[in-house]
């Protein structure tokens, strides 16, 4: 619930409804994306250290996002110019930072547990995935429904949103806090930069950096600009929040099945089959414009159907490599990380689209539409290829 406004609806919020330039915006999100995915295996590594403290970080940790998500949709008053612009990027590069820190804690000590389950995890990581997938929901439909309604419904919509979610987290953490942990293994004693070493020397994991870190970026890509695309080549920005629904509706309908397929197969086989499908639906999107706004819809739900082994199956299979389960918190902190430079590098599409001459509101434009529709797929095959190309051992 917290993730899809801080990757996908915050910079176009802030483009359209704040008045932020699009390049400084753009910037800014580059900047503070690359401070968050900087302390990830830092923050895996200091959670390792700290196993039977875990449950306290992320009640601190879930305080601190529920605050920093209230302050990111409430910045303070712009003028169009000079001084209160620069107010407003330096409060929204704060709260991104605070947020990111929080959220990145919260998840990467979650992600941890979930693989100290036995088996893995897989069959938990279906509910998991599922529950997180009804949070997205939630802030699919309820932000877009929002900003449609007019300044004076906004502001007092967004409170009543950033005060539900507030309550929302601390109770489901305070639920979480009271299931016991698996038994963990003892925490480890090399330092953080020799265990990085360690984990740079497991070829399992070498070997799945590129593939994760390109299919990352194949989804940010289009996470980051899936709002101008609705707006500008659809020309649909009130049904919004309906494509993004429906796109993660799809996502959590499709999770059991990648699920069994995977138990079928493999995990890497199963996540193959929904790379060559996300290819497929993305490459759709190239062919559409506002006369054919409906056919996105069918292209949210082959996508979305995609989306669900992306969520799933990576974080089982990271944590099945051999060779890391000691370290586990600063192997996914390492994973959490590459997905997060992903981030950081798709947000610096936004001032090369400004470059290009796209400006946010103006209409359809051809840069937007190879960046969002082309882009991707090139990616995402060439992740497809690497995972191809190789045997893979899960345990």
């Amino acid at each position: 619930m917290a993730a899809l406004p801080l990757f996908v609806q915050l910079p176009a919020y802030y483009a359209n409804h704040v008045g932020v330039a699009l390049a400084p915006l753009g910037w800014i999100l580059f900047s503070a994306r690359l401070f968050d995915m900087m302390q990830d295996p830092l923050l895996g590594y200091w959670l390792d250290r700290r196993r039977t403290a875990q449950k306290k970080w992320m009640i601190v940790a879930g305080i601190i996002l529920a605050c920093t998500f209230a302050g990111l949709w409430k910045p303070p008053s712009p003028s169009q110019e000079g001084a209160g612009q620069v107010l407003v990027l330096c409060w929204l590069a704060l709260m991104l930072i605070m947020a990111y820190g929080a959220h990145s804690l919260i998840s990467i000590a979650y992600l941890s547990w979930g693989a100290r389950l036995p088996g893995g995890g897989l069959r938990a990581v279906g509910w998991r995935e599922g529950a997180g997938l009804a949070g997205v929901l939630l802030a699919s439909v309820i932000p877009p429904y929002l900003m449609a309604n007019g300044v004076s419904a906004l502001t007092q919509g967004l409170s009543a949103y950033c005060l539900s979610f507030a309550a929302l987290l601390i109770v489901c953490l305070a639920m979480l806090i009271r299931q016991p942990q698996p038994i963990s293994l003892q925490a480890p004693a090399q330092p953080w930069y020799a265990i990085l070493r360690q984990l740079y020397s497991n070829a399992h994991l070498r070997r799945l950096v590129w593939p994760y870190a390109l299919n990352a970026l194949s989804m940010a890509i289009p996470a980051t600009l899936a709002l101008f695309f609705i707006e500008d080549q659809l020309q649909a920005s009130s049904m919004a929040g309906v494509f993004l629904a429906s796109y993660f509706l799809a996502a959590a309908g499709g999770l059991p099945f990648w699920i069994l397929l995977a138990r079928k197969t493999s995990l890497v086989q199963s996540w193959r089959y929904a790379m060559a499908l996300s290819i497929l639906g993305f490459l759709g999107a190239f062919f559409l414009n506002a006369d054919s706004a409906p056919l996105y819809f069918v292209i949210c739900i082959i996508t979305g159907v995609a989306l669900g082994a992306d969520l799933a199956l990576p974080p089982v299979l990271v944590g099945r490599m051999p060779g890391q389960e000691e370290v586990i918190g600063i192997t996914y902190g390492l994973f959490t990380m590459l997905g997060k430079l992903a981030m950081s590098l798709a947000s610096l599409i936004l001032p090369v689209l400004s470059a290009c001459g796209y400006e946010s509101g103006r209409g359809s434009s051809s840069a937007l539409l190879v960046t969002y529709a082309v882009v991707p797929c090139f990616l995402k095959g060439i992740a497809l290829f690497m995972l191809s190309r190789r045997h893979w051992q899960e345990n």
